[in-house]
């Protein structure tokens, strides 16, 4: 039987906490990525691919697509930029030719336009052929895209993720950094209670929200560094981030521990349910719990949680 996307409304109950990219030229990591605990993993035929293995690297993402048991994930191919020598034909031919893709993923996405152009092609794949809806991960990347963060969250119903793509914003901001999603230490020397890359993720994680899009994190380049990587997961989950991409499956289990809830907010959002429901029987719409009043917002708050941990409220 050959394997098929997700609908829409199953992608959008799945966890988006880890995604794990893959080079499609590695093909030897395929199985250990389809093994790994990712939510989602890419297909990457972009900054993972040199240019002379483009069309081979295109090849083989269809081939993987089409053959490897990635289970009940969500699957994603990033194409190639708009204005690249491969951009249409990623798009056309993997969308063509894999029942089984779920999301494109957009490089450098900087303007409602390169978001438009995607769907319109995505658009005319589907109208030729029976297969479920394509959905858009925006991947902003550069200045201009953070500028307009709020444009490309809202740009089109086929929007359902917006990345932040750090290494090309390093780039395109000239910092003197080099490993990409290390805070810089002459940042936190100035007295700056964030790092340099506060501006960008809060802005990223609003657009998202308010467009009722995912917001999901960088890679944090530096895979050996597992402090590193946890303290850059909970500063995104803080901002209201659901996720954050890997470039090794070890970066798996530390990501799907962060964005995971805890014993303790499970305990506290099925706490303050029960508070809340006691309240309601004796006709008052808030109570005090642990010394604080805990009202409506507080039992959307809790039934957030509890669906995140996969307890349905």
């Amino acid at each position: 039987m050959t394997p098929q996307a997700m609908s829409v409304e199953a992608r959008s109950r799945r966890p988006q906490r880890s995604e794990l990219s893959v080079p499609a030229t590695s093909t030897r990591f395929f199985a250990k990525a389809a093994a790994s605990a990712a939510d989602a993993i890419v297909l990457d035929l972009e900054d993972g691919v040199a240019a002379g293995r483009k069309d081979e690297a295109r090849a083989a993402a269809i081939a993987a697509l089409n053959e490897v048991d990635w289970g009940p994930r969500i699957m994603s191919v990033r194409v190639n930029g708009i204005g690249t020598p491969w951009c249409h034909r990623d798009i056309v031919e993997v969308a063509e030719a894999c029942p089984r893709l779920d999301r494109i993923v957009l490089p450098k996405a900087g303007e409602s336009f390169d978001i438009r152009f995607l769907a319109a092609l995505l658009d005319g794949v589907e109208a030729a052929m029976a297969r479920p809806r394509i959905g858009i991960a925006a991947l902003v990347e550069t200045a201009k895209g953070v500028g307009r963060a709020e444009e490309i969250a809202e740009a089109h119903p086929r929007v359902e993720t917006v990345i932040f793509g750090l290494g090309d914003y390093m780039r395109e901001m000239r910092t003197p950094d080099t490993v990409v999603g290390l805070p810089n230490p002459d940042y936190a020397l100035s007295g700056a209670a964030n790092d340099q890359w506060h501006y960008a993720l809060a802005r990223i994680a609003n657009a998202c929200r308010g467009a009722g899009v995912r917001p999901i994190d960088a890679v944090y380049a530096d895979f050996r560094d597992a402090a590193g990587l946890r303290a850059s997961a909970i500063r995104s989950r803080a901002l209201g981030y659901e996720g954050k991409w890997a470039i090794h499956p070890d970066q798996v289990a530390p990501i799907n521990a962060v964005f995971s809830p805890d014993e303790a907010r499970i305990a506290w959002a099925r706490k303050v349910l029960a508070t809340l429901a006691r309240a309601e029987a004796a006709g008052a719409g808030a109570a005090t719990e642990d010394g604080m009043m805990v009202d409506a917002v507080h039992a959307l708050m809790a039934r957030d949680i509890l669906r995140q941990a996969g307890l349905e409220a």
